[in-house]
């Protein structure tokens, strides 16, 4: 399949600059994939679109403050983003004008920190600092990833509000953005409600957000993304599929880690790393139904959820969407897939 098939019209300002002013107040279109039908919902309402019985998965992973900024010997300014690390002082990175940020150049860091590329990999870049950083370093001088359609600076609400209140294992360089919706009350109304939930961790980087450049999908390769199950959620997925109760992903990171840690029949716990792509034609062993937020064009999450209910079906979903003015992206409105 060709990348632009997957693309659509998107009025700029549809596109969630900041999310809605309660945490959980977003509207929720409801797709029914057997039907073909539309319902239009509230994320508050969540728990009478699902069946009693059903087991939620979130994905708990906590967004790093893994923007930073750094001048460069000739006075520039230049943003590294830090994807991974590789050692104690080491870290894989994105940074703005690539071309120019060459293995040798130096930076002074905030703090007193300096830094120099010593190779890179692929587009990016190995960032050596002369001391160690870590998190506690980051929420003082780093910045909330925001993507970059958010056409502003982050400020001291995106710390809270480009977080969701379940993170815990810290890691990622975007948020798992269908989570935002969730609040504890909205969590305690679905528990009682009688349905399940469980976590699983899968650290969002590139994997995740990259451009397709390749014209045909079939060529794009994902990038590389840590995972890992908790034996109590392994067995809560293995149970919940026993017994004909529905697995519903709370974003695409829970699709792909359900998916990617699915092996002979079951869910196994543990630790690994994924490149999987899931696109038109693939299919799906774990997950019954997903909740996510609305897709950027030619992206490999439209692509997902194109495979998990149709591009025709998702195409046009996403065009009375688009009628009826929801919010798009991640501070936008969300989408139920049943």
């Amino acid at each position: 399949m060709r990348t632009k098939d997957f693309s659509f019209d998107l009025p700029e300002d549809l596109i969630a600059q900041r999310p809605s002013g309660e945490r959980g107040a977003s509207r929720l279109f409801v797709l029914d994939r057997g039907t073909g039908t539309f319902t239009h919902s509230a994320v508050s309402d969540l728990a009478r679109h699902l069946p009693p019985g059903s087991l939620l998965v979130f994905n708990d992973s906590k967004v790093r403050k893994a923007r930073i900024y750094a001048e460069s010997g000739t006075g520039g300014r230049v943003e590294f983003l830090l994807l991974r690390r590789r050692g104690d002082r080491e870290w894989l990175a994105m940074t703005t004008k690539a071309r120019k940020q060459v293995p040798g150049k130096r930076y002074a860091f905030p703090g007193g920190i300096e830094g120099r590329i010593v190779g890179t990999e692929e587009d990016l870049r190995i960032l050596e600092l002369d001391r160690p950083i870590d998190d506690e370093y980051l929420d003082r001088w780093g910045h909330m990833p925001l993507p970059p359609y958010i056409r502003r600076q982050d400020d001291g609400f995106d710390a809270e509000r480009y977080q969701t209140v379940y993170s815990r294992t810290i890691g990622s360089v975007a948020a798992p953005t269908a989570g935002l919706h969730f609040t504890d009350g909205l969590l305690a109304s679905l528990r009682t409600a009688g349905m399940e939930t469980a976590q699983v961790t899968l650290h969002v980087g590139l994997g995740t957000f990259l451009p397709v450049r390749a014209e045909r999908i079939e060529d794009h390769v994902m990038h590389e993304e840590e995972y890992s199950v908790p034996e109590a959620t392994a067995e809560a997925v293995n149970r919940a599929r026993r017994e004909g109760r529905p697995v519903v992903a709370v974003g695409t990171t829970s699709v792909r880690t359900l998916e990617s840690a699915w092996l002979d029949g079951s869910l196994r716990a543990g630790s690994s790393s994924t490149r999987i792509f899931l696109y038109p034609g693939r299919s799906f062993q774990v997950v019954d139904a997903l909740f996510t937020n609305f897709h950027t064009p030619e992206s490999t999450l439209l692509m997902l959820v194109s495979a998990f209910a149709g591009r025709e079906l998702i195409l046009k979903a996403y065009e009375e969407a688009v009628r009826l003015r929801y919010r798009f992206f991640s501070y936008g409105d969300a989408m139920l897939i049943l």
